[in-house]
């Protein structure tokens, strides 16, 4: 039996079933399938497959990397750098202890540090010399940074301020040839001022504590020493350059601008995180709407595919659907045929998209390692990214928008090609059969 009689004997009774009945999804399987003269068919209709499966998992992967920068950045960076900082207006902050205490009484802060900072020159043990900033803080609110005192890999920040010593980063530690107990010597460019000009301000300090948080610029580059040795190295006896604020929510700190600048109870000034790291975190979205956007271009050509491939179908199924029509078969049947076939091939490309998308988020590490030793090359070098580590952070909402698109995009694909095998005239496709 032919596949046109086979399938005519099944469409007698397609005006009496109901929508997606079993023959209709039985006649769009036959299609499916690759036979040797549909091998044109097939293809197309693989090479669409291919494409929205890549398409969503490359959607994925890249929205859950970039969601993962931004959460690591924005975690790490906030947990060590205040949410609002406090600066003084007319005169100096000698009176930061009680400022800090008042300002941590606001309901939604979580503690207040005052801090003196500075750039400075730094070298160790080798000759090698580096660029620092250098955080004068108490002991107290030292501890309070958990990125800091929770990721402490040598040493501890017991007795912190009586020690005299500093606490550096790992990276630092490495480039300088630094160890537990070595001194480091800083160097300051406001230097005292004697009668041949301004001198260099250069102090040793032991390194009381080694930590390592994840953000390579931040290790590298890193210096805690007790607020007391901060105010006497930078010439700020008795005072503090800024108070750091941290709240329990950074993203409502607009807020708590007016009530921390109230109960601060001297003129002041303020600036958030948002407003110090807005291009950063802007770039950020920049670059994640565009690569979004790029992406969907992918899932665009494959659905562009599956156009092409049923038409192809169409043309080439033009004898079957005119025998389907004079035995009985609708022509919203005939269409839904079409639309079950095209959706097919979506649908299963957007479930392997988001399997592979998936998988490969939640082994990104693992796979980037993999790379980098097969390669022989450091994929994702920490001295030129941000974090130490690929990060990726899977969106539920993202994935579903994602998930939804596609399909939209492959059920759109398959409107036309299926609306115009429903409009096939019998008697023309007959006509020299």
């Amino acid at each position: 039996m032919s596949a046109a009689t086979l399938d005519a004997s099944v469409a007698r009774g397609a005006a009496k079933v109901k929508p997606f009945s079993r023959f209709e999804w039985m006649i769009a399987g036959r299609y499916l399938r690759a036979r040797r003269r549909d091998a044109g068919v097939s293809v197309i209709a693989g090479f669409s497959f291919v494409g929205i499966m890549l398409g969503v998992a490359a959607l994925i992967i890249v929205m859950s990397v970039m969601n993962g920068f931004r959460a690591e950045l924005q975690s790490r960076i906030l947990g060590v750098n205040g949410h609002v900082v406090l600066r003084d207006i007319d005169t100096p902050l000698t009176d930061y202890a009680e400022v800090a205490d008042r300002v941590s009484k606001v309901p939604g802060v979580t503690f207040a540090m005052p801090v003196v900072d500075g750039q400075v020159l730094v070298t160790g043990a080798s000759s090698v010399k580096s660029f620092a900033l250098v955080k004068g803080v108490r002991e107290a609110d030292l501890k309070m940074l958990t990125p800091i005192s929770s990721n402490i890999k040598v040493g501890s920040l017991d007795g912190f301020e009586e020690s005299g010593g500093v606490a550096i980063g790992t990276r630092l530690a490495q480039a300088l040839g630094l160890q537990l107990g070595d001194q480091i010597t800083l160097i300051a460019p406001e230097g005292d001022s004697t009668p041949l000009g301004t001198v260099p301000r250069v102090k040793a300090y032991p390194v009381t504590a080694i930590f390592e948080i994840g953000l390579s610029d931040f290790d590298a580059a890193y210096v805690y020493m007790p607020l007391s040795e901060a105010q006497l190295f930078f010439n700020q006896e008795g005072k503090a350059a800024s108070i750091e604020i941290f709240t329990d929510d950074p993203d409502d700190v607009s807020t708590l601008q007016g009530a921390i600048e109230t109960a601060a109870g001297r003129p002041n000034y303020t600036s958030t995180w948002q407003t110090d790291n807005q291009a950063f975190f802007s770039a950020l979205q920049v670059e994640r709407n565009v690569m979004f956007i790029i992406l969907t271009l992918i899932i665009l050509v494959a659905a562009l595919n599956i156009i092409s491939g049923l038409f192809m179908l169409v043309k080439d199924k033009g004898r079957d659907i005119a025998i389907l029509r004079t035995m009985g078969a609708t022509r919203g049947s005939v269409m839904r045929v079409f639309l079950i076939t095209g959706a097919s091939i979506g649908v299963a490309g957007t479930i392997a998209g988001l399997i592979l998308g998936v998988v490969f988020c939640l082994n990104i590490e693992e796979i980037r390692q993999f790379f980098s030793w097969l390669s022989g090359t450091v994929l994702f070098n920490p001295q030129f990214y941000f974090l130490s580590k690929l990060p990726a952070e899977i969106d539920a909402g993202e994935v579903v928008s994602v998930i939804a698109m596609a399909l939209g995009l492959s059920l759109l694909a398959t409107i036309l090609p299926s609306w115009k095998a429903s409009k096939l005239d019998p008697v023309e496709a007959l006509r020299y059969e």
